[in-house]
């Protein structure tokens, strides 16, 4: 049976790679540091347009137009027709309020970038690249200048250090339990096989002869050790953990079938790395939920 797959916006994957879950330290970048720039913003007596207040915080619509542009040319360097992706729009700028607030919340907590470090990051990034030149083209290229890179690197980072905060009250072991299920068409024909595990037959062999679940069928329907909320289907996960070893189900319906689910055993067991990655993603995803509700999010350009 498929597991649960939960996907983070593309901007929340950057700050999750950067919050380096179990990484080490990153070295010390020996690169000449590029030079700042020393010619200040001209002032403005019209207020700059806005795509979004995110508790009285702006989002400018110049930064929401680049960081559109920038999703529209990866897509279609990617040869992917944008007419297919819906309303990618608001996407891209839902991706920008989480990262606001993702940096609020670090902020809140007592977290902070500070310069040194955002120019540390940025000589990295650059000697990565080749050198100051190289990060300058690839700059132009992506449409930033040094200073609007530099304050969207600031935030990514904060918003890393807050996906950090809240990965680590993840714990790595937790209660699972360890199943099996066969999954038929029909009603007729799951009540008849579990006659027969009653009568008998072995819950392997049954389920490589009869099960439709093609990704279980090969282990005998072993769906192997899961917690909760990892499984696609709900109704197997919460009949799994409501038998007791060796117990087996009655016949359950979900959207894909029939199922007959075993339990094989239980108890504490640190979790796989996939279950703990998807555990880990839907602790952001609820924390940015929580966050939504709570905070006052204003979408100022029209749908």
């Amino acid at each position: 049976m498929t597991k649960r797959c939960h996907l983070l916006t593309g901007l929340l994957v950057a700050a999750l790679l950067l919050a380096g879950c179990g990484r080490s330290a990153e070295p010390t970048p020996s690169f000449t540091p590029l030079p700042p720039s020393t010619t200040p913003p001209t002032p403005s007596l019209t207020p700059e347009p806005l795509a979004a207040l995110v508790n009285g915080e702006p989002i400018l619509m110049v930064d929401f137009e680049d960081e559109l542009y920038r999703f529209e040319t990866a897509q279609t360097t990617s040869g992917i027709d944008l007419a297919t992706l819906g309303d990618y729009q608001s996407q891209v700028l839902q991706a920008l309020i989480d990262r606001r607030l993702l940096a609020q919340g670090a902020r809140a907590i007592g977290v902070e970038v500070d310069d040194l470090s955002v120019d540390q990051r940025l000589e990295q990034l650059a000697s990565d690249l080749g050198g100051s030149e190289e990060m300058g083209i690839w700059l132009a290229v992506n449409g930033y200048t040094l200073e609007s890179f530099k304050a969207a690197l600031a935030e990514e980072m904060l918003a890393a250090k807050m996906i950090e905060y809240i990965v680590t009250q993840v714990e790595d072991s937790t209660e699972q339990v360890h199943a099996q299920h066969i999954l038929v068409a029909t009603q007729e024909m799951a009540e008849s096989l579990r006659e027969q595990l009653i009568a008998g037959a072995d819950f392997a062999e049954t389920a490589r002869l009869y099960s439709i679940d093609t990704s279980s069928r090969p282990a005998g329907g072993d769906l192997g050790w899961f917690p909760v909320g990892y499984l696609l289907v709900p109704e197997v996960e919460a009949v799994a953990f409501d038998l007791q070893p060796g117990e087996l189900s009655e016949v359950i319906e979900s959207n894909l079938g029939f199922h007959i689910v075993q339990t094989i055993e239980r108890g504490e067991q640190p979790l796989a790395p996939d279950a703990l990655r998807q555990l880990r993603e839907e602790a952001v995803m609820e924390w940015l939920v929580a966050q939504r509700e709570m905070t006052e999010v204003q979408i100022l350009i029209a749908p």
